[in-house]
């Protein structure tokens, strides 16, 4: 997991993994990418919030979404 709540979506050799910025192991292994992102972006969520990089098949950063935390504060009422 990640200490900072910010995850990349990287290729893998049998599909895609969610990884914690700052780890060199997968966090999860996904058969899409899309499955591989609501993961990284459900970690985020519960670390805090933070961002998610999303990388394409050439390795490059293709796009990035800032997360919040899976319980805003400022949502409440009062």
């Amino acid at each position: 997991m990640s200490m900072d709540g910010n995850y990349s979506v990287v290729p893998r050799d049998s599909g895609w993994a969610a990884i914690g910025h700052g780890n060199s192991r997968a966090s999860s292994l996904h058969r899409t990418q899309a499955d591989a992102y609501a993961a990284a972006r459900d970690y985020s969520a519960n670390r805090g919030g933070g961002e998610v990089s999303i990388h394409g098949r050439n390795g490059q950063i293709r796009d990035k979404n800032t997360i919040s935390p899976a319980h805003d504060p400022r949502d409440s009422k009062g």
